[in-house]
């Protein structure tokens, strides 16, 4: 007997029929004995629907009544869901965030789980009652409902696996697992079986859907193993797989993995933007001026790039951002002409950062050069590369995604 929290996303409780699909798969676990705890998100659209109205009653609304409306689609599905249940003679009980409760700070909208006192909750599961929680909320210092953000049912899933010290957080969505990459773009793309923590952070950060940063951030700390699999396999299907798992990719520790492959897997972002500063005069704290204002604006700077003029007076400083946010940073840097001094100011949406993430690269040289080389015999020409220890990205021109993706993927062998 294992105790666990299945999570199921917006796609997976879209309607009632689902929902129904949804109990098939806790009802199974129960029926095999384990204690089992429910994270549900809102029904899919139905967030949106909710954020559009707080808009349309008042484009500056109050972040706390925000948080009150936002919250009711989870507390509708979680209802639901355990309406289902009981219907099928499954002993189930609906939890709001502030019922556990899950404390989170006070930054209403985008709040940040503090923690969870699981000891009521496990005494349920014990006694053979299903939790059925609302995910996405908890309770802010002001005793009002918050929010954790936009796909924050996944993080609530794991930081209640944490609390509960459950054996595994299996994460149902519309995919089966983590691929190498995009199936849609490289067709070979092949399901990983197990994948390490730190690579799934990458691959969450660096333009992989399937998990949300946070929720790998929170698993990795609390070693909680995370196992995404799809809501949509028939719930009667046989669950024995490879290495006694289901169908689907284990999220765990390196030490878990049986062989490592010095590159796991490729990762694109289309969401980023180039900004190049030219002709700033080089002087001590240069760097400084130009980033201290775009972080006093809260705009998030990725890859940074600086060349120094053969005179050594001047330097030209080239640097990603989020291209929801290219707008704002280039006012803020234009706002400071005159105090940097610089020349001109170019800016570029048509750009794309692809990303070569794996823990081998840790004790293999020669990956990035294979990576520049591969790229250099297709014509693409790299504008901003940054490097880790277990990953190195690369921007180009978006025209080139396809190919460069397709390319990267068969230079590691990772075509199945």
């Amino acid at each position: 007997m294992a105790r666990l929290v299945m999570k199921f996303g917006g796609t997976s409780v879209a309607n009632i029929e689902r929902i129904r699909n949804v109990a098939r798969h806790v009802k199974r676990e129960v029926d095999a004995g384990h204690e089992v705890a429910v994270v549900v998100s809102a029904m899919a659209g139905q967030t949106n629907q909710l954020v559009a109205w707080c808009r349309e009653a008042a484009p500056m609304h109050d972040a706390r009544e925000y948080d009150a409306v936002v919250a009711s689609g989870e507390q509708v599905t979680s209802g639901l869901l355990a309406i289902v249940l009981q219907e099928m003679g499954v002993n189930a009980r609906s939890w709001q965030g502030w019922q556990i409760p899950i404390r989170t700070d006070g930054s209403h909208g985008a709040a940040r789980i503090a923690g969870i006192d699981g000891a009521f909750m496990v005494e349920r599961l014990k006694q053979g009652q299903v939790a059925v929680v609302a995910g996405f909320q908890g309770i802010a210092p002001d005793n009002r409902i918050s929010t954790l953000g936009r796909g924050g049912s996944d993080t609530s899933a794991v930081a209640i696996a944490a609390a509960i010290q459950a054996d595994r957080c299996d994460i149902y969505t519309d995919v089966d697992g983590v691929y190498t990459t995009d199936p849609r773009i490289v067709p070979k793309a092949r399901r990983l079986d197990r994948v390490a923590f730190e690579e799934m952070l990458e691959m969450a950060s660096l333009g992989a859907k399937v998990l949300q940063v946070r929720s790998v951030e929170m698993a990795m700390v609390h070693g909680v193993r995370t196992f995404v699999r799809s809501s949509f396999d028939d719930p009667d299907a046989p669950q024995e797989g490879k290495d006694g798992l289901p169908p689907g990719t284990l999220i765990c520790d390196e030490d878990e993995l049986v062989e490592q492959q010095v590159v796991t897997g490729i990762a694109f972002a289309k969401d980023e933007a180039q900004i190049s500063i030219r002709n700033v005069p080089d002087k001590p704290g240069v760097a400084g001026a130009v980033f201290g204002p775009l972080a006093d604006a809260n705009i998030n700077v990725d890859m940074i790039v600086q060349n120094i003029s053969p005179d050594g007076k001047t330097t030209d400083i080239t640097f990603t951002v989020p291209e929801s946010e290219y707008e704002r940073a280039m006012k803020t840097l234009e706002d400071k002409r005159a105090e940097l001094g610089f020349g001109a100011l170019e800016g570029a949406r048509d750009v794309v950062k692809v990303s070569v993430i794996g823990i081998g690269m840790r004790s293999h040289a020669g990956v990035a050069a294979q990576c520049f080389r591969g790229l250099a015999e297709k014509g693409i020409n790299i504008r901003a590369i940054t490097t880790s220890e277990i990953k190195i990205s690369v921007l180009i021109d978006s025209a080139y995604t396809e190919l460069a993706v397709r390319t990267l993927h068969s230079l590691y062998g990772l075509d199945g």
